[in-house]
């Protein structure tokens, strides 16, 4: 299987942009940085969630503790991805109990890696909020999930796939729209 990319729709300085614009509604919304901590979603997540905890320490001159969870055992698809699956780090620096926890992913999809990184947060401890910021926003939801700060909503259809791009991971900052073929 292919994937055809069909159109880029944010270069590397509106992907910085919309980290950054998110930082300052995360600061609004929580009159400061008291109580934050921001855990990326592996793998896209994690850098994403460091661009606004970057951008929150060039406003705020504070850095929010930031670290990352991987879902794979918490998927409720684990049984269909096969025998080896794929397993990143989880990092939780500090302890969850009433913080106020931004998760940070790259697409919002259905809504099931959202519940999936809830479950793992809760294993962690009982924080006051969680509060979701996701860069793009493409719709289709089977749960009732929505984000509380998003980048970019970008209206799809189904067989369409948006795909981020990272430095840390794929060399460039972007996103892209496109399909799969066989």
């Amino acid at each position: 299987m292919t994937f055809v990319e069909k159109t880029n729709i944010m270069n590397g300085k509106e992907v910085r942009r919309a980290m950054t614009r998110i930082a300052h509604e995360i600061l609004e919304a929580n009159k400061g940085t008291d109580d934050l901590v921001l855990l990326g979603i592996q793998r896209r997540g994690v850098p994403l969630a460091g661009m606004i905890v970057e951008a929150i320490e060039r406003v705020e001159g504070e850095k929010v503790p930031q670290g990352a969870i991987d879902i794979t055992f918490y998927r409720d698809d684990l049984s269909t991805i096969g025998p080896a699956p794929r397993i990143n780090e989880t990092n939780v620096p500090i302890d969850v109990a009433d913080k106020i926890v931004i998760l940070v992913d790259d697409v919002l999809y259905t809504g099931r890696t959202v519940r999936a990184a809830i479950d793992v947060i809760m294993d962690w401890g009982r924080p006051r909020a969680i509060r979701l910021a996701v860069l793009v926003d493409r719709g289709h939801r089977e749960l009732p999930i929505r984000p509380d700060f998003v980048g970019k909503n970008v209206p799809t259809s189904q067989r369409e796939i948006i795909k981020v791009r990272v430095t840390e991971f794929d060399g460039a900052e972007e996103v892209v729209v496109g399909e799969v073929h066989e």
